[in-house]
């Protein structure tokens, strides 16, 4: 016949004997709970947490620092060497008829042939050039991380998680597309301005250094805003094609190589280049750094800077919001 122990009261589960609690501990229990239940919550600033996710988009970008150079110099450099240097060394340029200082003509021409009109080529090139790098480090700063973080790494589940809304995640992702995109178009200034030939130099007159901040911070925002839209409209597998239809057709009608008044030969593609930013990217570089050449008027230029950067920020900040929570 199987006995069966049972352990005395106060006893545990190996029969080690247990204290009964004592009437003394009900009022420290009832304290420690009352420390919980009121205790703060956590809340950390909006300022600490978008400076937190700064300080990680400055690390990627340190890290990458060597590659981010590279893409930055090379494509201004080979454009710089061959227009400003090579051509008119071998004696060839590129002659555009009109009066260029006033405006109501096309560009002068480059190389030898630009002496008569007293416009090099790298006047003409170094507005342009800091605007096709606005647009491609602005775009590559900004889609090409949401790209990887929406696809394969799905790391942009970890960034939702940041004690701020979403739409503040978004913001962010557009003021590291834009830093990296400033620091592209300053590093194309001293390169336009060092390699060239001999009289070939570019002729650069600063007009207003505040107007000169405001179309750069413009520009570097007006492009990230866009590289946000358009990482999280289109299909991440057809991103590369979305780079060769968009780059490329805005680069050469962004007035990259000749300025917008030259295009009044071909009205209708003077009007039609207007939906382009890059257009006025460059314009407002020309009318800061090189005023005498023919450029649009400035307040043009900053309603379509400001009034693109509002519409594709927000447009692009819903955009990524419901893509995050989808």
């Amino acid at each position: 016949m199987a006995t069966t122990f049972q352990p005395p009261r106060g006893a545990g589960k190996n029969g080690a004997a247990v204290d009964a609690p004592s009437a003394g501990d009900a009022p420290v229990a009832e304290s420690i709970a009352a420390l919980i239940t009121d205790a703060p919550v956590p809340a950390p600033t909006l300022p600490k947490t978008f400076g937190a996710m700064m300080a990680r988009e400055f690390r990627v970008l340190r890290r990458n620092a060597v590659s981010t150079f590279m893409r930055s110099v090379m494509q201004p450099l080979l454009f710089v060497f061959v227009f400003s240097y090579v051509f008119p060394k071998i004696g060839s340029g590129f002659s555009m008829g009109g009066a260029v200082a006033s405006g109501a003509g096309s560009a002068a021409a480059a190389g030898a042939s630009a002496s008569a009109s007293g416009v090099s080529f790298s006047t003409i090139l170094l507005p342009g050039l800091m605007a096709s790098m606005f647009l491609m480090q602005g775009m590559f700063g900004t889609t090409m991380p949401l790209v990887m973080e929406f696809s394969w790494q799905r790391t942009i589940e970890d960034r939702a998680l940041a004690p701020v809304p979403i739409a503040v995640l978004g913001l962010q992702k557009i003021t590291a597309g834009a830093i990296q995109a400033f620091i592209g178009a300053i590093i194309v200034f001293p390169i336009v301005l060092l390699v060239h030939a001999a009289g070939q130099a570019p002729s650069v007159h600063v007009t207003n250094w505040f107007l000169f901040a405001l179309i750069m911070v413009a520009s570097s925002t007006v492009t990230a805003s866009l590289g946000l839209l358009l990482g999280t409209v289109m299909d991440p597998r057809k991103i590369q094609m979305v780079f060769a239809i968009v780059l490329l057709p805005a680069t050469m009608l962004g007035c990259v190589y000749y300025p917008w008044s030259a295009l009044h030969s071909i009205r209708w593609l003077q009007i039609l280049v207007l939906i382009n930013p890059m257009v006025y990217m460059s314009e407002g570089l020309r009318a800061v750094l090189t005023p005498s050449i023919g450029h649009m008027p400035v307040w043009a230029v900053l309603l379509a800077l400001v009034g693109g950067t509002i519409v594709f920020a927000s447009w692009g900040v819903r955009t990524f919001r419901n893509r995050v929570v989808a």
